[in-house]
């Protein structure tokens, strides 16, 4: 499964302003392209700080001639195009960032990733998305025949239905699937030889970041089979 990355869903192109550039100016830019933060760049374009809204927010009027090398947070935190969605998703939560400023080896801007370009992932047609599953999933990861288990996509919602050869791998296809890019909850109505399981496993969030791009998710299983009782048994006697 190729998961999206930073690359494949940042802006590519990025406000940029130097040290020198005045309060004022930070602010007028901010309010034209609409965005919250915007990277502070040397002379060779290299990011050396941030300066966001709420950096201009804890000046005083009277500050208003300072500029983005006084009001810039530094070291900038950043994203690299090749991550995952999910790992710069799980840096904005814990960070408590908006934006993310990409750059390359070098330190130089690339783009810009927002909390915005995350919510793409979830605009994903429910077509690719059961193409994956079904394609990448069930058939080249798990070497199940696309015939054993049925697959249902609605606005990002998989429910999953038929029969495998091994109990064990039940909980596997649900996180699996629950992995691919677009998918928002997993409805499991599985079963497997002699076990019966259901579950459900739904996405909280991107991290992909870093599991899929996408939080955490709950999974309740049960079995039941005649004569058996399902999870450890206590031992009763004494070992043959």
């Amino acid at each position: 499964m190729r998961h999206r990355s930073v690359a494949d869903l940042m802006t590519p192109s990025a406000v940029t302003v130097q040290r020198a550039t005045p309060f004022k100016e930070i602010a007028r830019l901010l309010e034209e392209f609409g965005i919250t933060a915007v990277p502070v760049v040397d002379d060779d374009g290299h990011i050396v700080g941030v300066v966001s809204e709420a950096d201009l927010l804890g000046r005083r009027a009277s500050d208003r001639m300072v500029t983005a090398e006084r009001l810039m947070t530094s070291p900038a935190l950043t994203a690299r195009p090749g991550w995952s969605v999910v790992r710069a998703a799980r840096v904005m939560r814990r960070s408590g960032v908006k934006r993310l400023p990409v750059v390359d080896t070098d330190g130089l801007v690339v783009g810009v990733l927002s909390r915005s370009d995350l919510i793409k992932l979830f605009l994903r047609r429910d077509r690719a998305i059961r193409e994956e599953i079904v394609e990448d999933v069930l058939t080249r990861t798990l070497h199940l025949p696309p015939s054993a288990i049925t697959v249902e996509v609605d606005d990002g919602v998989v429910t999953l239905s038929g029969t495998v050869p091994r109990p064990e791998l039940l909980p596997v296809i649900i996180r699996l699937c629950q992995s691919v890019d677009g998918v928002v909850h997993v409805d499991s109505r599985l079963t497997g030889t002699g076990t019966t399981v259901t579950g459900s496993a739904t996405d909280a969030g991107t991290e992909t970041g870093p599991r899929h791009p996408r939080g955490d998710a709950s999974l309740h299983l049960t079995g039941r089979r005649r004569g058996t009782r399902v999870g450890p048994h206590p031992r009763t006697g004494p070992l043959p």
